[in-house]
């Protein structure tokens, strides 16, 4: 999922038993298939370190989780009703969307706030919510970019998206156990999406089975001179993502033996990645984006192709009607927490 920042992991590979250990400062999340395995790695921690068992994993950093028989359910309840709690929302009235439909927002419009402090710590801890809550990862990445410049606009638009925070306080990521359980990736970008830079924004989301475990809502770092560019700068960043996520589950004994399918609604883009050939029109691109062909000619990936009606990576790159979001939340792996039994 999305990634704990300043977090590590750490993999024991013996005799084919595998260890896993998480670290987040002072905080361990010690897992793995063999229990034996899992012992003998406690008590070599424990020589070294003075360490305290909590037991089964129910809660860790605010994540809480659930288990079925059927999967594993990851929310922020709790987190979520502190932090609306904290500031004034608790009882706000719920709204469907963390954002309008197609909304623009702009760095100079309407009046400018001095006071800063409320809306950057706002800010935050939207962010660190976006863990188990990736439907909410377009409209903080847009509310992120106005820390320093504040505008009532941009505080009403945090606060909207504590409205929506509200209607969904009891939802969450729910992965289930399925046989086929494959790693599969959606890429998009909306060109020129930026009113202050104009410059575009990257989306892209990794499922593996149920539910997703990688994603990313984010400007990118120049101009793009077409739509073409921009998907293809987009499925540049999906390709260096998957080549991360191949390694790790290489790592922890899931071997990815099969081209990586990333989805991507334009068809321009998925030809320039199978072409190994420098056109005219191309060569503004930065070299480092044509890593994607190299992963494509390798067959670590395999670009495809989606309708954009189909596409559910649009909800990381823009503000989409209210029954179209519902659909690619859906797709996510996001269900209501009360229904987890039944979901799962």
């Amino acid at each position: 999922m999305g990634q704990l920042k300043d977090s590590s992991l750490f993999v024991k590979s013996n005799e084919g038993k595998l260890a896993i250990v998480l670290v987040y400062v002072d905080d361990l999340v010690i897992t793995g298939d063999d229990g034996s395995e899992i012992l003998q790695t406690k008590e070599n921690l424990s020589v070294q370190f003075q360490m305290k068992e909590l037991g089964q994993l129910k809660h860790f950093l605010g994540l809480e989780i659930d288990r079925t028989q059927k999967g594993i359910f990851l929310c922020q309840q709790k987190y979520s009703k502190d932090l609306l709690k904290r500031f004034g929302m608790l009882d706000c009235k719920p709204i469907s969307t963390p954002m309008e439909s197609n909304f623009r927002m702009c760095a100079h419009e309407g009046k400018s706030l001095e006071d800063t402090t409320m809306y950057q710590k706002l800010v935050g801890s939207l962010i660190y919510l976006t863990l188990t809550q990736p439907d909410i990862s377009y409209a903080v990445s847009v509310i992120s970019r106005y820390m320093q410049n504040l505008m009532k606009l941009h505080l009403e638009a945090v606060r909207r998206i504590l409205r929506y925070v509200k209607s969904t306080i009891d939802y969450g990521l729910v992965y289930k156990r399925i046989g086929d359980c494959k790693l599969v990736g959606y890429c998009d970008a909306d060109y020129a999406g930026d009113h202050d830079t104009r410059r575009s924004t990257t989306g892209y989301l990794f499922k593996l089975g149920s539910g997703a475990i990688s994603w990313c809502s984010k400007r990118q770092p120049t101009v793009s001179l077409s739509s073409t560019e921009a998907e293809y700068r987009a499925a540049a960043m999906a390709a260096q993502e998957s080549t991360w996520l191949i390694q790790l589950l290489n790592n922890l004994h899931q071997l990815v033996d099969y081209a990586v399918p990333i989805y991507c609604d334009n068809q321009s883009a998925i030809r320039l990645a199978k072409n190994p050939i420098f056109h005219a029109r191309t060569k503004h691109v930065e070299v480092h984006y044509h890593f994607i062909r190299e992963k494509v000619l390798q067959e670590e990936i395999e670009m495809r192709q989606i309708s954009t009606d189909d596409q559910v990576a649009n909800l990381f790159t823009k503000g989409l009607s209210a029954s179209k979001f519902k659909r690619f939340r859906d797709q996510l792996g996001i269900v209501q927490r009360v229904g987890v039994e039944g979901e799962c």
